[in-house]
């Protein structure tokens, strides 16, 4: 590249993972326990590095897959659903506890403060949007302004 300017470029890589959960508040089927194959797409804006990348799609991978693995074929638990937390405590099956709800829109929000604290060393940063299919034909997006040294968080 021969000049470096100030337009900003967007890439996105799209992860995969199987979850359950479920939502006691909920009047509908959704308070059962159930599972989805879920589908995130994370987008990052930014400006072009010395190598005319916003970032490798390897390190894009490297700060994801974690978190992928993490939450992969396990339950995710809301931190006050005693019936699931008494479950587990008595099967030792995988499961991962969070302190918030787990809906879509919730694991959006969860998910963009995860990546957005790895990605603190890419200056070059300007935004990140996550976007999580829950089903084939619904998603939750939340997306952040990424300053140097500090974010900014706007839900879209």
């Amino acid at each position: 590249m021969t000049e470096q300017t100030d337009r900003t470029t967007r890439i996105a890589k799209d992860f995969h993972w199987e979850m359950g959960h479920r939502l006691p508040f909920h009047g509908g089927g959704c308070r059962n326990i159930h599972g989805h194959s879920y589908r995130m797409r994370v987008v990052i804006d930014g400006l072009l590095d010395d190598h005319g990348m916003v970032i490798d799609y390897f390190d894009l991978k490297e700060i994801v897959d974690p978190l992928v693995e993490l939450i992969d074929h396990s339950f995710l638990c809301d931190d006050h659903d005693r019936e699931m937390l008494a479950f587990f405590a008595a099967n030792p099956l995988k499961h991962v506890v969070v302190p918030f709800l787990t809906t879509a829109e919730n694991l959006a929000a969860w998910m963009l403060g995860e990546i957005a604290g790895r990605l603190t060393s890419y200056s070059h940063l300007t935004a990140l949007t996550v976007r999580i299919h829950e089903t084939e034909r619904t998603y939750a997006e939340c997306g952040m302004t990424l300053q140097r040294g500090r974010h900014s968080s706007e839900h879209q």
